[in-house]
């Protein structure tokens, strides 16, 4: 079974960066979302990966980016996806933490 980790970056309070003594981070089964939620991150997975996409690119400044990761066939993928791309059930999953 994929198991999607997510974790929000950014805001204001620049959350999750060097520094931050908040996480927010949490961690779904792939196959314990809807089907559409399931397409929607297969989309995000092939919109966002690669170099040149970075999740950075909304003229919003100090908005959350989601970091979505998964591993398939033993490779991890990670993403960067600007908070408004992302499914509400994978916002749903993460939680904040004090570190």
């Amino acid at each position: 079974m994929t198991v999607l980790k997510v974790e929000r970056v950014g805001g204001l309070a620049g959350f999750g960066t060097p520094g931050s003594r908040i996480v927010s981070r949490g961690q779904i089964g792939l196959n314990d979302l809807a089907a559409h939620d399931q397409k929607a991150i297969e989309a995000l997975f092939d919109a966002y990966k690669g170099p040149q996409s970075k999740g950075d690119d909304s003229p919003v400044r100090d908005t959350f980016r989601y970091r979505i990761s998964r591993t398939l066939v033993g490779r991890e993928e990670v993403i960067d996806v600007p908070e408004c791309d992302v499914p509400a059930s994978l916002v749903q999953c993460v939680k904040d933490e004090l570190i």
